[in-house]
């Protein structure tokens, strides 16, 4: 189930991006010669109009054929108008970078979506009307107390000990102030997990927290925000920006320190390792479904308009040079970097791959 869950994420996202391309050509006159999902052999495919529109045996990405792209294929007749390289720069560059603005679309459609159905959310964000607030673990610290009897992040905790049985009277302050004093005395956990009840013994100790004793969670009062269209619509779009913002900053983080030799690549992860976290967002609930399909259409665009050959942003940057230098860039230059390129992130796919398949393995 979760592999079908993959490929319909894939699907989407890829659709989505591809029709980016696809219908900012149409709209500058541009001739689009095909439309694909996947990469060939060719399963099947039907024509309308002057465009093929195929299904691919490979489904690990998509493309649009737009005539003329690349400059050697372009000949003296009727259509040589229609072609790619024959528009300004500002239309080339919009042709490019359409793929990644409706990625960033899509992820705002999904996350307002997710808003009007209603997701959890933290009861101290400002303005949001949180319903139903309940105390969770937000984060369980490895290794200790908690971690080791079992409690998890997403715990909803519904009494503790003896004391503290009214949810009304739980919260984190009134949680830390009764674990506080009790170091190496066993206090039960009573918690809610996915519907189903549950008790769990935790004995706190100290050096967790400084001067006191601790079992090691983080806790907030969560409950569920749920927005009208309008509203959600505005609170969708400041959150696509947050985690595009995010997003960008982790990866630039993360390519820096790449090239110092210290990223860490057991962080990356790849299609099998989303293909895990997609049945695992998807067991969670359809809403968590969709802002995960949201987050990961976010990653593509970002990861996309990276200047780098054989992606989008490669192909954009190859775009500015040639605005700046007043002359395209030579077909070999352009055609030897991209196919080098297009090599390494296959490369890098590999590896990546390799290293999800070591995780499940181990």
């Amino acid at each position: 189930m979760s592999i079908i869950l993959f490929f319909l994420v894939l699907f989407l996202l890829v659709i989505v991006h591809e029709f980016g391309h696809f219908i900012i050509a149409k709209w500058a006159g541009i001739r689009v010669d095909e439309f694909a999902f996947g990469f060939p052999p060719r399963i099947g495919s039907i024509k309308r109009g002057e465009t093929r529109y195929s299904f691919n045996a490979l489904p690990l990405g998509g493309y649009v054929k737009i005539y003329g792209e690349n400059a050697n294929e372009v000949s003296d007749d009727a259509d040589k108008k229609r072609s790619f390289t024959a528009q300004n720069r500002f239309v080339q560059a919009s042709v490019i970078v359409a793929g990644v603005v409706f990625n960033l679309a899509l992820a705002w459609v999904l996350i307002s979506v997710t808003l009007m159905m209603g997701i959890s959310a933290r009861d101290n964000e400002k303005g949001a009307p949180i319903e139903n607030a309940r105390l969770m673990i937000t984060a369980v610290r490895e290794g200790a107390p908690a971690e080791v009897a079992g409690l998890k992040s997403g715990d909803i905790l519904l009494s503790i000990g003896n004391e503290i049985t009214s949810v009304d009277v739980l919260n984190p302050d009134t949680v830390s102030e009764f674990i506080s004093p009790r170091k190496d005395e066993q206090i039960t956990f009573t918690i809610l997990r996915e519907e189903e009840k549950m008790s769990i013994a935790v004995t706190p100790v100290e050096g967790i927290v400084e001067d006191r004793a601790a079992v090691g969670i983080s806790m907030d009062m969560v409950g569920i925000l749920q927005l009208p269209p309008h509203l959600a619509f505005i609170e969708g779009a400041k959150r696509t920006y947050y985690f595009t913002t995010v997003t960008a900053v982790g990866l630039w983080d993360f390519l820096s320190n790449a090239i110092v030799g210290k990223s860490d690549f057991s962080q990356v992860t790849g299609p099998v390792g989303i293909v895990n976290a997609v049945g695992e967002a998807a067991d969670v609930g359809f809403v968590n479904l969709l802002l995960f399909t949201a987050i990961i259409s976010i990653n593509l665009a970002i990861i996309n308009i990276i200047p780098f050959p054989a992606l989008d942003g490669g192909r954009l940057l190859f775009i500015i040079i040639e605005t700046v230098i007043r002359r395209p860039i030579g077909v070999t230059v352009t055609n030897l970097l991209n196919v080098v390129g297009f090599a390494l992130l296959m490369l890098l796919m590999v590896l990546v791959t390799w290293s999800d398949v070591s995780k499940l393995l181990n």
